[in-house]
């Protein structure tokens, strides 16, 4: 028995030790403390509140345990006994801003979490969500994990054909459809994805029994099954302006708009008809430009962009897996189809806004060569070279998707909100990209100055291998 006990002992010490090298999140993201009261002074206040004054100069806001108190002109609140004992920031005039949301992620694992908080990303949503998700985003609300708020789908949803994914559940009948949603509701998610090879039948199942649930539906619109000569001599059996109408919270690519809406044909005058039925339905859109845009950066620089400064916040298990697209996109010639094709992506994104098309900011971040957190601001400039003023795309990555996502405590700087806030040093309405270095963020009410972003950006290259399989058995079993 004492030999025996003493096997169990050595057996748990070498499973606590492995936990700790392989799975044991980094402390950094644990153990964090939400500041009673802070001040932070002299700022150029960027609000996002609609009718505000874009820039309010030498505001002071006060934050008290986490939501904005008070904002006043500079130095109103002297003497004020709220301030006994508060954290003093002295911004001098640095700008400060709503924190962003990226609206178009993909998390794999927790080190991820940190990048986007390193880059003034406080609120991320995933769209290719596990239950693991679900317990980190609430492990993230208690304070018990440092990161952004985390919304989520659950898996995707698709049908079998050229587009689907091992990730995916795949589903052909309305009867199949229907039970993989309600299992997803029954785990605790309130959106759905999908996916563009569903057939008609899946389809509507989803959306049937997602009206039924309350569930969301956002992704791909589906395009039916890819039957021979579709799409280039036939049109798909799910026409793109028939899905406008179906209550889509979101839909996903300006790609895959011009893949489905218009049959992958890049024409200007086809597109305005589209954009205009789009406007008219009232839908929402995530341009996610930077996912194309970086498949070209990658061509024209025969791959050399995929060892540029910061990859190593992409996930360890998603780069092996995706080693041959990698390959892939390192050896193409952008110079023709591919070059004219992000010039289209952009055109079209302009032509979607200038439609009054709602338009929200998402980067695919986490898959390919998409940076967590720093895509953020790859987006933002993309949306300006697409036609957008600089304070149009921080509308689009605040005050807009929070309100499509019912976030409304956030995605503005006033009294009553959340303080999901960002600090930057320059004027990001003359320079959009000056947000992509804050020198302070505030996410959960937790106050991070420059030291801390430092060793967030430490951590977030700190992915681990077995624990990004460990998170993605359900996947890998077919568990999901």
């Amino acid at each position: 028995m004492r030999i025996l006990g003493f096997g169990l002992a050595g057996l748990a010490l070498i499973a606590a030790l492995v936990w700790a090298v392989f799975f044991k999140w980094p402390s950094a993201l644990t153990g964090t403390s939400v500041e009673s009261a802070v001040l932070i002074s002299d700022v150029r206040l960027v609000s996002m509140v609609p009718g505000a004054a874009e820039v309010e100069p030498r505001r002071d806001v006060l934050v008290l345990d986490g939501v904005i108190a008070a904002i006043t002109d500079h130095g109103a609140l002297e003497g004020d006994p709220r301030l006994e004992g508060a954290l003093r920031v002295d911004a001098a005039g640095q700008t400060l801003l709503p924190g962003l949301i990226d609206a178009h992620v993909h998390v794999w694992d927790v080190p991820e979490l940190a990048a986007y908080l390193t880059h003034g990303v406080t609120t991320v949503r995933n769209l290719s969500g596990l239950e693991v998700h679900l317990r980190w985003a609430d492990k993230i609300e208690r304070g018990a994990l440092l990161g952004p708020t985390l919304l989520t789908t659950g898996p995707i949803l698709n049908s079998p054909g050229p587009n689907a994914q091992s990730n995916h559940v795949l589903v052909m009948t309305g009867d199949e459809a229907r039970a993989a949603v309600r299992r997803q509701h029954e785990q605790g998610f309130e959106h759905l994805k999908v996916y563009s090879n569903l057939s008609e039948d899946a389809y509507r199942g989803v959306l049937d029994e997602a009206r039924a649930l309350g569930m969301t539906v956002s992704g791909h619109t589906p395009e039916g099954v890819r039957e021979p000569g579709i799409p280039l001599e036939r049109d798909f059996l799910i026409p793109f302006v028939s899905v406008l109408d179906d209550g889509f919270l979101t839909i996903e690519h300006t790609e895959s708009i011009v893949w489905h809406g218009l049959r992958d044909r890049l024409n200007a005058e086809r597109m305005q008809s589209l954009v205009d039925e789009m406007a008219a339905a009232g839908v929402v859109v995530t341009p996610t430009l930077i996912a194309h845009d970086n498949l070209v950066r990658v061509a024209e620089s025969d791959g050399a962009y995929l060892q540029r400064d910061g990859v190593e916040a992409m996930n360890p298990l998603y780069v092996k897996v995706d080693a041959g697209v990698y390959e892939f996109w390192s050896g193409q010639d952008p110079a023709f189809r591919e070059e004219a094709r992000r010039q289209f992506y952009r055109q079209a994104t302009g032509q979607m806004h200038e439609a009054g098309v709602t338009l929200i900011a998402g980067t695919d971040a986490g898959i390919f060569t998409n940076l967590p957190g720093r895509s953020l601001t790859r987006e933002l400039e993309l949306l300006v070279l697409s036609g957008l003023t600089p304070y149009e795309a921080l509308q689009a990555a605040t005050v807009t998707p929070a309100g499509v996502f019912g976030l409304e405590d956030r995605g503005m700087i006033a009294p009553g909100l959340r303080a999901d806030l960002i600090l930057v040093s320059s004027d990001p309405l003359s320079d959009i990209s000056s947000v992509e270095y804050p020198t302070a963020v505030m996410a959960n009410g937790v106050w991070l100055d420059q030291g801390d972003l430092q060793r967030l950006d430490a951590v977030s290259r700190q992915g681990s291998l077995p624990r990004s399989v460990l998170n993605a058995l359900p996947i890998l079993l077919g568990a999901q």
